[in-house]
C-alpha cells in the first residue's frame, strides 16, 4: 500500500554560485532543473524547454523571462507560464529556498 508522494528537499547548489540575474543548471536523480536569480529572488523550473528539449540555461534571461536558445520560445521563470509560440505548455515549477549557504529544492519521490 503507498501513501502520497513524498516531498523533499535537496541541496542543488552553492547560494554564492548563482550570481543576480543569471542562471544555472543543476542535475540529481532524474531531474534537470534550472536555477534562476531574479532581483536577488531564486526561482526554479524544469531545465528543458517543453517545446524542442533544448536546455533554458543555454539561452537568455531578461529579468524574469528565460528565452530558449533554440527556436525562441519564452517563459515567466517566476511562474513557469509559456508566453506563446512555439511553446505547447507550461514548465514545471519548484520551491526554492536557501539553508547555510545551501540552495535547496523540494521535489516529489526522489529516489
Amino acid at each position: 500500500m503507498s501513501g502520497p508522494p513524498r516531498e523533499e528537499w535537496i541541496s542543488v547548489a552553492l547560494r554564492r554560485d548563482l550570481r543576480g540575474g543569471t542562471m544555472i543548471a543543476v542535475e540529481f536523480g532524474d531531474y534537470r532543473i534550472a536555477l534562476y536569480d531574479v532581483g536577488g529572488e531564486l526561482f526554479a523550473t524544469d531545465s528543458t524547454c517543453t517545446h524542442a528539449q533544448a536546455l533554458l540555461t543555454d539561452g537568455t534571461l531578461q529579468g524574469e523571462i528565460v528565452e530558449c536558445p533554440l527556436h525562441g520560445g519564452r517563459f515567466s521563470v517566476r511562474t513557469g507560464k509559456g508566453l506563446g509560440p512555439p511553446i505547447p505548455c507550461d514548465l514545471k515549477t519548484y520551491p526554492v529556498r536557501v539553508i547555510d549557504d545551501e540552495i535547496q529544492v523540494r521535489v516529489a519521490d526522489v529516489f
